[in-house]
């Protein structure tokens, strides 16, 4: 990529993972960070080698890509703050959910574009949404995908699925980690030691992931080659039916669906 400028004004767990991945990405020399607490601005710059700076405006300005990763509350605030500050060409990148491009480009005057990662981006294995206002050239939404890359897989989506997004792939980490815990709990409850059990819980997840992603079959005919005629695997699935584990999954992603719809109405 050719030089540019990036910052990130907020450190949290989302925003300081987005951080890394960009810092990795390109030289960190040109990425400045820039938090509520400066104290934290300035644990990351020193890990990652990036520049912490005390206020959000010193942050943005000069930035080619801004990214905001601050509690939803507070990003048109932040967003009016940094206003004066960004360059006349500065795009900038929100990592918050409910806040519709519409009121981005509003509070900054500038393009924007949403971006919705996920808890993995920390290890480079994230999922990553990408939607951009019209007035966003193809140039800027290539080079925020660029810069996201080392962060794991991203993908353009309409707007309007963003909400749809932020159920499955933003909250279902969670899901996989309840998934994984409880797999692990019943191992140990069968004699498994607990250090063993979090690793073929966990790999086993990884895994069916993987084979997921390879293509050529969907996840129905893949449970169906594990099932074999009366053997332990449908058995253990039956048991899942009966439990309702779909029907969870189903209300679980509906109730977080909701939830960010809600977010976005404010």
């Amino acid at each position: 990529m050719k030089k540019i400028t990036v910052s990130v004004i907020g450190c949290g767990a989302m925003g300081g993972a987005v951080l890394r991945a960009l810092c990795k990405k390109i030289d960190p020399q040109s990425v400045k960070v820039s938090a509520k607490h400066f104290e934290h601005a300035e644990a990351i710059a020193a890990e990652t080698k990036c520049a912490a700076v005390k206020t959000n405006s010193e942050a943005a300005r000069k930035s080619d890509f801004v990214f905001i990763a601050v509690k939803p509350a507070c990003v048109l605030s932040v967003l009016e703050e940094i206003s004066n500050s960004l360059k006349d060409d500065a795009t900038v990148v929100s990592m918050v959910a409910g806040i519709p491009l519409e009121a981005l480009s509003k509070a900054s005057g500038k393009p924007s574009v949403r971006i919705m990662p996920n808890m993995p981006v920390s290890v480079g294995e994230g999922m990553t949404a990408l939607a951009a206002s019209s007035d966003v050239s193809e140039e800027r939404v290539a080079a925020v995908r660029a810069l996201l890359e080392a962060s794991g897989k991203v993908e353009l989506v309409d707007e309007k699925l963003m909400d749809c997004v932020t159920a499955v792939s933003g909250s279902g980490p969670a899901y996989a980690f309840v998934f994984i815990e409880a797999l692990a709990d019943a191992a140990v409850r069968s004699g498994m030691p607990r250090a063993a059990a979090y690793v073929y819980a966990a790999q086993t997840v990884k895994g069916a992931a993987a084979a997921v992603l390879a293509g050529g079959k969907n996840p129905a005919a893949l449970k169906d080659a594990v099932c074999s005629p009366g053997g332990t695997t449908i058995e253990g699935v039956a048991a899942l039916e009966k439990g309702g584990f779909r029907s969870a999954v189903f209300d679980a992603v509906k109730a977080a669906y909701e939830k960010s719809a809600a977010m976005s109405k404010r």
